[in-house]
């Protein structure tokens, strides 16, 4: 297996393009992470800013973010497996309140991570 691959997203910030989300919330595209292996296999990781979330700051709850990532994950990153070659086994959605870099800690970011199988076209919720 090759090194995992990190896909940058393209602008941040102003310029960035929001994508819709249940809450509301501006959720940014930070990067996609694929090639890398998980704990299930093959996984591809799908990585967001949502500001909203910040734990000090915020105005939006984990139980409401839980929402807006199983919507990513169906609306957004099930679309575009195609496109990252072989078939994960694993989607990694995760969500942070500032663009971080991948694997680094951060214990000042509030960060929320869910792991999803895909079947017949639906995103399947798995615990961590």
């Amino acid at each position: 297996m090759t090194d995992p691959v990190a896909q940058p997203a393209g602008p941040t910030g102003a310029e960035a393009e929001f994508i819709p989300v249940p809450s509301g919330q501006p959720v940014v595209l930070q990067d996609v992470i694929w090639n890398a292996p998980g704990p299930e296999g093959l996984a591809v990781r799908f990585r967001f800013v949502a500001p909203q979330i910040a734990r000090d700051s915020g105005s939006v709850a984990y139980e409401v973010a839980a929402g807006d990532i199983v919507h990513l994950c169906q609306t957004y990153a099930l679309p575009r497996l195609a496109d990252f070659g072989p078939q994960p086994t694993q989607i990694i959605i995760s969500l942070s309140d500032k663009a971080l870099p991948f694997g680094e800690s951060a214990p000042e970011a509030t960060q929320f991570f869910e792991s999803f199988s895909h079947q017949d076209g639906h995103c399947i919720w798995e615990m961590f």
